[in-house]
């Protein structure tokens, strides 16, 4: 019995140790916290949804999740080949050019309006705490954060794991001028070194004017927060960019709800709408959108172009690594709406969207 205890406390005593390493950040605290706390999107101690979000949809609940993970068919999570990203000089952009250049999931660099802009980099190879978890796919990471000129601004749309990476923010810091990101999330980005004169933490639907002929608004996305068990102590969103004579919708995690409609209502029509599309899945569709909603929620913000992202990186569900994209085009053809789709590293210029829409990764099944 004594040694029962004994074991037990070893491993509550380990188990919290290592919920002190850096990578966990940390919990908002100080006038931080009373400022969360005037929000009316916080209650109870927790920031909420703006609809009603339970964990599981469509019958799911934890067993049946873990069966489908552990015992379930297995797709293809990954390309049987490995990707060939192409390895664009970042440092060598006219800096003149609008133009877009994706790194795979949810990472890309954008020029706007003469100002170099950084979307939740993650470079690290992996999406988890645990450096040995959740690895990127094979041939993905070719950038790294030497590869990158000074960012005028870095967007982060909130802290899971696959959007806000320690090692790659960290090793950024020497070169980021200013964060832009949602409410709380920068107790971590201050833990990791960052100055909080340079941090800007907005609620959903403000306005920053980061400087004349550039705007960012925050917008509501339906997700959810946390690095550690706690849970939504730190708040999720979108952005809209405005800048340059466009507007560019930027969006985080989100399941399909009403934000996109009003979004698109109070600041469409959207040159470019930016919308995840992957790690979804029947069992949590409150939380990530499947590919026909995704094309829905373009439709609802009154987008002229949609770019897919949050694929082709890491397997965070279920579905096959290219099932994605493969759904998602075929939505949006019957739809007609325009997709921009380019490998890896491609830079795309925002006045020339249409041309990146070739279907590259048919080549990898």
């Amino acid at each position: 019995m004594i040694f029962a205890l004994v074991l037990i406390a070893a491993f509550i005593l380990t188990v919290w140790l290592y919920m002190k390493l850096p990578q966990f950040g940390a919990m908002p605290a100080g006038v931080r916290l009373a400022r969360i706390s005037q929000s009316a999107n916080y209650r109870d101690g927790a920031f909420q949804n703006r609809s009603e979000t339970p964990q599981f949809t469509n019958g799911g609940t934890f067993p049946k999740v873990m069966r489908k993970f552990f015992f379930g068919q297995s797709p293809r999570k990954q390309p049987v080949a490995a990707l060939t990203p192409t390895r664009t000089n970042l440092h060598e952009l006219d800096l003149n050019e609008d133009c877009i250049v994706w790194f795979g999931h949810s990472s890309y660099y954008m020029q706007v309006g003469g100002k170099r802009i950084l979307v939740d980099p993650v470079f690290s190879g992996h999406a988890s705490p645990i450096s040995t978890s959740t690895r990127s796919f094979n041939g993905t990471e070719v950038y790294t954060v030497a590869d990158f000129p000074e960012i005028d601004y870095l967007f982060i749309t909130h802290d899971h794991y696959d959007h806000l990476d320690f090692k790659t923010v960290k090793a950024l810091r020497p070169k980021v001028k200013r964060v832009v990101t949602a409410l709380g999330v920068g107790s971590h980005l201050e833990k990791w070194g960052y100055d909080t004169l340079s941090i800007t933490e907005r609620d959903w639907w403000e306005t920053i004017e980061l400087e004349p002929g550039m705007t960012v608004h925050t917008v509501p996305s339906r997700h959810f927060s946390g690095r550690t068990f706690r849970r939504n102590v730190t708040l999720w969103t979108s952005f809209v960019l405005e800048a340059s004579g466009r507007r560019i919708y930027i969006g985080g995690d989100s399941g399909y709800d009403s934000h996109f409609k009003e979004a698109g209502e109070k600041y469409g029509p959207f040159d470019l709408a930016i919308l995840e599309c992957g790690q979804y899945n029947e069992y949590w569709q409150n939380i990530h959108m499947m590919p026909e909603e995704t094309v829905q929620a373009a439709r609802d913000l009154k987008a002229a172009v949609l770019f897919p992202v949050h694929w082709s990186k890491f397997a965070l569900s279920l579905h096959a690594w290219d099932e994605p994209i493969t759904r998602v085009t075929a939505e949006a053809a019957r739809h007609n709406l325009p997709l921009v789709h380019p490998p890896i590293g491609t830079v795309v210029a925002l006045s020339e969207l249409h041309q990146h829409n070739t279907a590259w990764w048919q080549q990898l099944q």
